[in-house]
């Protein structure tokens, strides 16, 4: 890993644990083990390593989960977007680069116009689109039901978003919780399918 990712994840380890302001500097330059004035050959300050921070994430969010943009393969049935889905919750659940923005950008949000925005467009927005566009393409191959996809998105998506930040607020229930995620996706099937 190089000296530029590694001041990345210690600041990222820093904001998830002690929010932005929280974290100076010196701290995260301690984790790498460098002194403060070398941090400034890779970033230049700590607002510059917050937007690497964000920008590496979002990439890693699309690349591995997706966005309206990136939807993937459409699910050609109940099963299989049961599994798609499932399996995008168990990535956002679990990978800890992902986690860890997850929970920095829910606590900065009130605080950064940027972190706010980027905050609604993955916990909100973003995925509700994702997920209507892929509704949407199954509803024109017959496997949903004719409806709004953008409601039907917004059905799907908010008690699971909702359960995900109790996940992080008490990851001793994640099994729980993704039990109960899973059967929330087969109930939205089960009536939509």
């Amino acid at each position: 890993m190089s000296t530029k990712e590694r001041i990345l994840d210690a600041a990222l380890t820093l904001f998830a644990e002690n929010g932005y302001d929280g974290t100076s500097v010196e701290q995260i330059a301690n984790i790498v083990g460098i002194k403060a004035p070398s941090l400034y050959k890779h970033y230049k300050g700590k607002e510059d390593i917050l937007n690497a921070l964000i920008d590496s994430a979002e990439v890693r969010y699309e690349e591995l989960f997706g966005s309206e943009n990136k939807i993937g393969k459409l699910p050609q049935n109940r099963e299989e977007f049961i599994k798609v889905t499932m399996e995008k919750l168990s990535f956002t659940m679990t990978d800890p680069v992902i986690r860890k923005t997850r929970m920095f950008l829910i606590q900065e949000q009130f605080r950064n116009e940027r972190i706010s925005e980027v905050t609604t467009r993955h916990q909100l927005d973003g995925i509700q689109r994702m997920y209507a566009n892929i509704l949407e393409g199954m509803m024109n191959e017959g496997i949903v039901a004719e409806d709004d996809p953008a409601m039907l998105a917004v059905e799907l998506t908010a008690p699971v978003v909702l359960l995900i930040a109790r996940a992080d607020r008490q990851p001793q229930y994640r099994k729980e919780i993704m039990e109960s995620i899973e059967k929330h996706i087969q109930h939205f099937c089960s009536v939509y399918m």
